[in-house]
């Protein structure tokens, strides 16, 4: 049996349930919250403030890799800052640790992506920070778009006709990005891969996958080609 060790914002209502779907048999997932109200940038910078103690409780649960469950919070202050985020969590609980952020660049990578799409509830001022941090990583962004949210709870009431109405990719892209743990968009990924021919990257799926790396596991359908041909090393 393995254990992943899962950090969420308090107002996230969608990743453990996605978790817990996904989670292959022999993996189990344990949970610690970090406050979280509104989603901007210094509300998502004093949220992890609270990482290292979030840390430490899901220590004693034992388990096996931890994931910070937060796409904007992983990268709001850029490439370094979730380097750090990733090397603050690893000394605290004393095992491996993945980022969304992170988990997403290595996805979108694994995937061979080069031109991306992106697709988010949030502000243009998060974007902002979003696009950023892809490009940074060398992936050219062919369009970025919110939906304006900064209330955590309404993103995760978003609804499946929103959502599908909302994602159109740049025909120049090669891959989707489908950001925000707190937005329920992990059941639709097949339909969207199917519908746009494109591999789509979100961040529950991304996260998952780069803790399931982690732990050895074998690939899992269901959620899009990243978990379907890409977990097995």
């Amino acid at each position: 049996m393995s254990r992943i060790g899962l950090l969420l914002p308090s107002s996230n209502t969608t990743m453990e349930p996605d978790f817990y779907q996904m989670a292959p048999p022999g993996v189990t997932v344990h949970t610690a919250r970090m406050l979280l109200r509104d989603v901007t940038p210094d509300a998502l910078e004093e949220m992890a403030g609270e990482a290292a103690r979030a840390a430490r409780l899901l220590k004693t649960a034992d388990v096996d890799i931890l994931a910070y469950g937060c796409t904007s919070g992983s990268l709001i202050r850029g490439v370094d800052w979730e380097k750090s985020l990733k090397s603050r969590l690893e000394e605290t609980a004393g095992v491996p640790a993945v980022t969304t952020a992170g988990a997403v660049v290595d996805g979108l990578r694994t995937l061979g992506a080069e031109r991306v799409s992106v697709f988010t509830p949030y502000t243009d001022v998060v974007n902002m920070h979003e696009r950023s941090f892809l490009e940074a990583h060398g992936f050219m962004v062919d369009t970025i778009r919110g939906l304006g949210f900064t209330d955590n709870q309404r993103i995760g009431r978003v609804s499946r006709e929103q959502l599908e109405s909302f994602i159109a990719p740049a025909p120049v892209s090669d891959a989707v990005f489908v950001s925000c743990t707190n937005l329920p968009v992990v059941h639709l990924i097949e339909a969207l891969e199917e519908k746009h021919r494109l591999p789509f990257v979100t961040s529950n799926q991304a996260t998952m996958w780069a803790a399931l790396r982690g732990l050895d596991q074998s690939n899992i359908d269901g959620y899009g080609a990243l978990l379907s041909d890409h977990v097995s090393k």
